[in-house]
């Protein structure tokens, strides 16, 4: 998520939503599914969205005689129904059964389902029974397999959404062109923010504290999370004159919850401002939500259903109570064709509640929440041995995940060990936890584990939970390193080259060439270095003692439809034969942007 929003406002190859299947520059025939990935609140379901309403109005695409805009939300519910594809329409969309369409292959037919990554139906695109028939009725995952591969309706045109965390649900060759959402460009986050403050000079002096912390800075590409940032910051300039402004995540979402627990205390407890923020009602709901949030994204749930809410001890009319009071927090949706279902207004929302509860249980009760199989503390252990214990676990079990959603919970967690940062949550917390010690000892087993054999995006990530930790010391050791001239000559080990990389990707300055041999001339070097390869326009790594080791990583690399690389030296390597075919495989698709590159092979 990050790598892709260092650079946003680069020229890339853009795509008109009205565009989206016609045929592309070097195909002759037009694109059948188009797959577009994006963050969460990155305003994927508002494309659709307007996608659908432009040919609603006339306005665009009127070769298309039917759109039908699903959502897996909706399709969730029928998980343990049987329809056929037009029953499934009929369902949807009464219209159709009432004018009495029951075939569609004569029309050209749009469908449009949104939010991938929230689908509990089983996709199992290798054990599917093949159905070509639209009339005949089988469960609703039999269908939309059917109906993606192509056997069914092959002439009707897809579209899904999914988080890239989900989008290897459906097979490549299902596929005929991946799109991505970005979010906002760097300009358009300061458009933002001179937009929504009056005050010009406050909005300045909030842009250039964005700018100042490169994390906050990176996500900021997120809509949802510049109104969280705005919302904050605007409480903090009115209720502290000259305080200082938040500078990590935690730091930014615990005053986020802060806000919130003063709009209920004013707004529906009819309580003043200067009133104590936390009630034992509002401290209940919190709790509630917290292991709701726990669970779910241990499950890898982004919506909640009924049973879900009773498998955390909330039924569903206190759910919709919480989703009425802490609005900006939890919402409740209520669709033409489903049930009450209710989610968090962003997943970042959700991972920092999930972080919370966490640490609340393990504060209030010894309870590490994060082991399977609870272990009873021997008597002479510490409290800062069981501090520590706790914390090393949480960074092992991210490390651990292929998938990387304890990601952003890992950094929340770890935040909240910080002492400045529990004294924000004085009132919610009846206890502060985790020494000074255990935060040295926390940062310094995050350091041994960037010397291990990580990937890059792992490494870096690692470097954002010492930010939230409060250590700077590797990145400053690098930006010392940076300031000499001289700086190829030091032998930098792998985690000083993965400081090298958070420190290039979070720079302002554009990276139009990124020459290897200036920072680290070993394989190990680039395979820390490569999100500033994948960021680049031309990247120069002759003579750096590579090997086909590093050739599948930068196929990937040139294979991604996200990365700028048109220029790429590899001349003066030992690339091998494997490591040569490798790059040709990838050089020989008709996708691949690069425009010039060097080899020696």
């Amino acid at each position: 998520m990050e790598t892709a929003s260092m650079k946003p406002d680069r020229p890339e190859t853009t795509i008109r939503q009205e565009d989206l299947f016609k045929a592309s520059h070097g195909r002759n025939e037009p694109i059948r599914t188009v797959l577009t990935k994006g963050v969460a609140g990155i305003g994927k379901t508002v494309l659709t969205q307007k996608y659908t309403l432009d040919w609603a109005e006339d306005k665009a695409n009127q070769d298309i005689q039917f759109l039908f805009p699903f959502t897996f939300r909706e399709l969730n519910v029928l998980k343990e129904e049987k329809f056929s594809l037009v029953e499934l329409v009929h369902h949807f969309f009464t219209e159709t059964k009432e004018a009495g369409i029951c075939s569609f292959e004569d029309f050209q037919v749009v469908f449009i389902f949104d939010g991938l990554d929230e689908c509990r139906l089983p996709l199992d695109f290798h054990k599917t029974t093949i159905l070509t028939d639209p009339r005949k009725s089988t469960s609703v995952d039999v269908l939309l397999i059917n109906l993606i591969r192509g056997k069914m309706l092959p002439c009707a045109r897809l579209w899904i959404t999914t988080r890239p965390a989900a989008a290897n649900q459906i097979p490549p060759d299902c596929v005929g062109m991946v799109t991505e959402v970005r979010g906002f460009t760097d300009p358009q986050k300061e458009e933002y923010f001179w937009k929504r403050f009056r005050d010009k000079k406050q909005a300045s002096r909030i842009i250039l504290h964005i700018k100042t912390s490169r994390s906050l800075h990176i996500m900021c590409h997120i809509p949802v999370f510049c109104w969280i940032t705005a919302t904050v910051l605007e409480d903090v300039l009115e209720t502290r004159e000259g305080g200082q402004l938040p500078k990590t995540l935690t730091e930014m979402y615990i005053h986020f919850l802060v806000v919130q627990a003063k709009v209920k205390k004013v707004k529906y407890d009819g309580g003043a401002e200067t009133d104590p923020h936390w009630s034992p009602e509002s401290r209940k709901m919190i709790e509630s939500l917290g292991k709701l949030a726990f669970d779910q994204l241990q499950k890898g749930n982004l919506i909640f259903y009924e049973s879900d809410l009773t498998e955390c001890g909330i039924d569903i009319r206190a759910a919709s109570v919480y989703s009425g009071v802490f609005t900006q927090i939890f919402k409740e949706e209520s669709g033409l064709y489903q049930d009450k279902v209710f989610c968090f207004i962003h997943l970042s929302v959700q991972e920092f509640l999930a972080a919370l509860h966490v640490h609340l249980t393990f504060i209030n009760s010894g309870l590490n929440l994060l082991e399977e199989q609870q272990t009873t503390s021997e008597k002479s252990e510490t409290r800062e041995s069981i501090e520590k214990h706790f914390y090393q676990t949480a960074v092992d079990k991210a490390l651990q995940s292929p998938n990387g959603h304890l990601d952003m919970f890992l950094r929340f967690l770890l935040g909240l060990s910080v002492q400045t940062n529990q004294t924000l949550l004085r009132g919610l917390l009846t206890q502060t936890g985790s020494s000074s010690q255990t935060n040295l000892e926390t940062a310094e087993y995050m350091k041994e584990k960037l010397s291990e054999n990580l990937s890059a995006e792992k490494s870096i990530h690692l470097l954002h939970c010492l930010n939230e930790l409060n250590d700077r010391s590797l990145v400053e050791e690098i930006q010392q390193y940076m300031s000499s001239k001289y700086i190829s000559r030091y032998n930098l080990s792998p985690a000083q080259c993965s400081a090298m990389a958070f420190i290039l990707l979070s720079s302002e300055k554009d990276l139009d060439e990124f020459d290897l041999k200036k920072y680290s001339a070993s394989e190990e070097g680039l395979l820390r270095l490569l999100p500033v390869v994948k960021a680049t326009n031309k990247a120069l790594l002759s003579s750096c003692n590579l090997s086909e080791r590093s050739c599948e990583a930068l196929s990937s690399i040139l294979a991604s439809q996200s990365s700028p690389l048109r220029e790429l030296d590899l001349s003066n390597n030992d690339l091998q034969d494997s490591g040569v075919k490798l790059l040709s495989a990838v050089v020989e698709s008709r996708h691949l942007k690069l425009e010039t590159l060097r080899s020696g092979f």
